[in-house]
C-alpha cells in the first residue's frame, strides 16, 4: 500500500495544503482575464464604429457614381427593349457609302494626303 502510517497521511495533507496556498497566492483572481476581455470588447466596438464610419464615408463619396450607375442601368434596360438592328436597316447606309468614290474625279492625293502623287 502507498500510505501505511498516519505520519504519511499528515505529510500528504500538508503538501496538498501547501500546494493549494501556493496556487491561491500565485493566481491573479481572474483579473488578467477580465482585463483582456474588456480590452477585446473595447477593440471590437471600436472596429465596428470604424467600419460604420468608413461605410458612411464611402456612401457619401461615391453617391454620384451610384447615380451614374443607376442611369446606365436604365439606359441598358431601355436599349435591351428596343427593336434590334437588322441587316435590312443597315444595308442601305452601307450601299450608299460603297457607291461614293473615295476622291472626287481627277483629284487623287499622294501618300498621307500631302498633295498629288
Amino acid at each position: 500500500m502507498l500510505f501505511s502510517s498516519s505520519n504519511q497521511y499528515i505529510a500528504l495533507a500538508l503538501v496538498l495544503l501547501a500546494g493549494w496556498l501556493l496556487g491561491l497566492a500565485s493566481s491573479s483572481g481572474g483579473r488578467k482575464w477580465r482585463d483582456r476581455y474588456a480590452a477585446e470588447r473595447d477593440a471590437s466596438a471600436q472596429a465596428r464604429r470604424d467600419a460604420e464610419a468608413a461605410r458612411v464615408e464611402h456612401d457619401r463619396r461615391y453617391a454620384d457614381q451610384d447615380a451614374r450607375y443607376a442611369e446606365l442601368q436604365r439606359e441598358h434596360d431601355r436599349l435591351s427593349r428596343a427593336a434590334p438592328v437588322t441587316a435590312s436597316t443597315v444595308a442601305p447606309a452601307r450601299a450608299a457609302a460603297a457607291a461614293r468614290p473615295a476622291y472626287p474625279a481627277g483629284e487623287r492625293r499622294g501618300w498621307f494626303d500631302f498633295g498629288r502623287a
